[in-house]
């Protein structure tokens, strides 16, 4: 299977790309795909979002309830802009009113409309998620699964049911499955693995696509590591522990 580097380093907001960005992507995919793109965005009346399994058991702690309420609001965890997440979360549940894909209000109160399923899972894996639209008459609109399998990769249930997650095949100029195959490829064809690598990564995109995506990925961890340095008082979690990076 090949993978390429920018499905190894992905933007998004933390602490997990699992319990986290997938969430976040779930959210969005199912207001874009099932409410917006249909033309049924206006007939939302009620949004419910389950959480199931091992999301449920971490999901406060490790934000998969924030991500879910960005998402819901049509954020994508490589667009947005981590300084307008506080106020964001905090307008949404003051006001217990969410903007679905930042267009069309409705009421939202987590304690209500928000489930961690700690002791139940759906069936095709741990991190699962139930999104379910509700019309001003309870009825549903829509409703999907869907399943956040690791490194902020999501599948829907349709997908996950039909065996359909197709690993990657493309051949590559220079493929390996260890740590000592990859050092062979290099003593052969006389490359740095970052040569390498630069190498394999073209059989996905162009050279200049290649250094725009690793800029843009360097720039967030650089801004990442300044907000850090800038920022005061407590850190998120039940620790109560305050910032040290001073």
């Amino acid at each position: 299977m090949a993978v390429s580097t920018f499905d190894v380093f992905k933007i998004g907001i933390g602490p997990s790309s699992s319990h986290t960005v997938g969430p976040m992507k779930a959210a969005e995919r199912f207001i874009h795909r099932w409410l917006l793109d249909p033309g049924r965005l206006h007939e939302v009346a009620r949004i419910r979002a389950d959480v199931y399994g091992s999301l449920a058991l971490t999901g406060r702690g490790h934000g998969t309830d924030k991500a879910i309420l960005l998402g819901l609001e049509g954020q994508r965890p490589n667009l947005i802009d981590p300084d307008i997440i506080p106020a964001t979360l905090e307008r949404i549940r003051s006001s217990k009113r969410i903007q679905l894909m930042g267009q069309h209000e409705i009421a939202f109160d987590e304690k209500r409309d928000l489930g961690m399923n700690k002791r139940q899972k759906l069936p095709y894996h741990t991190n699962g998620m139930r999104f379910t639209a509700y019309n001003a008459d309870d009825e549903v609109i829509a409703t999907r699964d869907y399943y956040s399998v690791g490194g902020g990769f999501v599948v829907n249930q349709d997908d996950a049911a039909d065996d359909r997650i197709v690993p990657d095949e493309t051949p590559l100029p220079y493929p390996f499955k260890s740590g000592d195959e990859l050092l062979a490829q290099t003593a052969r064809s006389g490359l740095s693995i970052a040569q390498l690598m630069f190498e394999n990564e073209k059989c996905w995109r162009s050279e200049d696509e290649i250094r725009a995506n690793l800029r843009e990925i360097w720039s967030a961890m650089q801004s990442c590591v300044a907000r850090g340095i800038r920022e005061e008082g407590v850190l998120p979690g039940g620790l109560k522990r305050r910032c040290a990076t001073r």
